[in-house]
This record gives structure tokens, C-alpha cells and sequence, in this order.
């Protein structure tokens, strides 16, 4: 895979990572404003767009596992680490969200 392929889809996972952390930080002002069901929503939002980073992170996982040779460069690691901890900031959130319906209700 050339190099400039290779960015276009590390730059793609960001994007979506990124999206989805906006909504998430989104759904923590929410949380705080006991809009729960808002916040819910926002991170509903926040799922799809990191289902789309995975997507394309597992059409690259596919094409290495047919043979193809890709050379991993600083920005796909970036995007790789962009996405992970924006996934594990998601299950967090979704955790602080019953804690904040426990505790206000």
C-alpha cells in the first residue's frame, strides 16, 4: 500500500475518532445538566462514528491479512491510539451516565 493511501485512511480514523469524542465530551455537559436522555443520544452518536473508524480500520486489517505489505508510519499509530482511547472514553461515559441516573433519581 503506498504511503499517501496509507494516510488517507489513518487521517479517516481520526476524523471519526475525533467526532466521536467531541459528542462524547458533549454527552459529560449533558450528564452534569441531568439531560440523560440527551446525553444518551450523544453517545448513541457517538458509537456510530467510531463504528465508521473501525470499519475503516478493519478494511486496512483485511487487506494486510491478504498479503498486502503496509508499513505502518507515526500518523496510523496516532490514529490507532486516537481511536482506542476515544472507544475506552466511550465506556466510561456510558458508566458515568447510570452512575449520574443513580445518584440523581
Amino acid at each position: 500500500m503506498d504511503t499517501e493511501k496509507l494516510q488517507e485512511i489513518a487521517f479517516e480514523i481520526i476524523l471519526y475518532s475525533g467526532d466521536a469524542r467531541t459528542l462524547i465530551h458533549e454527552a459529560f455537559q449533558l450528564m452534569r445538566e441531568n439531560a440523560f436522555d440527551d446525553a444518551l443520544a450523544k453517545l448513541d452518536k457517538a458509537n456510530e462514528s467510531l463504528m465508521k473508524a473501525h470499519k475503516t480500520q478493519t478494511g486496512l486489517l483485511q487487506e494486510f491479512a491478504g498479503g498486502k505489505t503496509i508499513t505502518v508510519e507515526i500518523i496510523m499509530v496516532h490514529a490507532q491510539d486516537h481511536l482506542m482511547t476515544t472507544m475506552s472514553l466511550r465506556e466510561v461515559a456510558v458508566e458515568m451516565l447510570a452512575l449520574y441516573q443513580r445518584v440523581t433519581t
